[in-house]
């Protein structure tokens, strides 16, 4: 009985088998695919660390140690807290399942995440860039109006990567004889309509009568000889597009992000300076939707 007994007690030092039984566990709990992939990655490397050294008690004091290490690599605050936050996960699973202690699981709930001082600023476009990205397509080619397509829709409605790649041409609509795109489904499962600018509609148009879309994803692959194949295009071909274009209009250091940053805080700017910019989005009130120059 005292063998049995002990046999079926939690244990102290989760072996491989174990961790992976967790990490299931945990994965199996998201329902955001973002989640899951962020989630998959900070594990990952936690039973990385946790396995480098063999018979760690999985414990607070481990946990904190593993801390020390993610800071010594010069990560910052939110990786930090992100990677931590997947580890209580991974505690919590473990002792639901009877794998860990429960005083164990306890104790590495309460290890504190790294303090974030300051904000970063982020960067942005101006004007000017912003033109200068959206001229740098071949537009004669079908592949130069995709590009374009996919840039003017990330600066002029502030889209995430993930977004533009799942667009759908029924995902379009008109309210107020203004389109819009009605019911988007983005992080966090949070719904929102975006409205799009006519200047982007047009340019949306352009590529579709060119690629000859009339149902299903927005953007598609395009082969060398201009026809498109596929049922959509990946994340990091949105990557690998403004990378790309940022290059040619000697934009340095531009990500995707920082066109949904650009569409944010352009309306600010023309507010704070009392200039006139061109208008990139529907945010910005008025008639005056066309972007001069494109």
């Amino acid at each position: 009985m005292r063998s049995a007994k002990r046999k079926g007690s939690p244990k102290r030092v989760l072996r491989l088998p174990d961790l992976d039984h967790a990490k299931r566990s945990v994965l199996n709990s998201l329902g955001s695919p973002d989640s899951v992939r962020s989630y998959t990655f900070a594990i990952d490397d936690f039973i990385g660390w946790y396995c480098a050294e063999p018979r760690l008690a999985f414990s607070k004091h481990v946990v904190l140690r593993y801390r020390l290490d993610l800071e010594s690599r010069n990560l910052s605050a939110s990786t930090i807290n992100l990677r931590l936050a997947a580890v209580r996960r991974l505690a919590f699973e473990a002792a639901d399942t009877g794998l860990l202690s429960p005083e164990l699981a306890a104790g590495i709930q309460r290890v504190k995440g790294a303090k974030k001082v300051g904000v970063r600023l982020g960067n942005w476009m101006t004007v000017e860039q912003c033109k200068a990205l959206l001229q740098a397509p071949n537009v004669t080619t079908v592949k130069g109006r995709r590009d374009r397509a996919v840039l003017a829709i990330l600066i002029g409605c502030g889209l995430r990567r993930a977004e533009v790649a799942k667009l759908q041409l029924r995902d379009f609509q008109q309210r107020d004889a203004h389109w819009a795109v009605v019911d988007l489904i983005g992080k966090g499962r949070h719904i929102r309509t975006v409205p799009v600018p006519d200047w982007v509609k047009s340019t949306l148009d352009e590529w579709t009568s060119a690629a000859s879309i009339a149902d299903g994803r927005l953007f598609r692959c395009v082969n060398r000889t201009g026809s498109t194949w596929g049922a959509g295009i990946t994340e990091k071909v949105i990557w690998h597009i403004v990378k790309e274009y940022a290059k040619k209009a000697g934009i340095q250091q531009l990500a995707p992000h920082d066109c949904r940053r650009t569409c944010a805080l352009m309306p600010c700017r023309r507010r704070r300076t009392g200039a006139d910019p061109v208008p990139l989005g529907a945010r910005f009130g008025g008639d005056d939707r066309a972007v001069p120059g494109l």
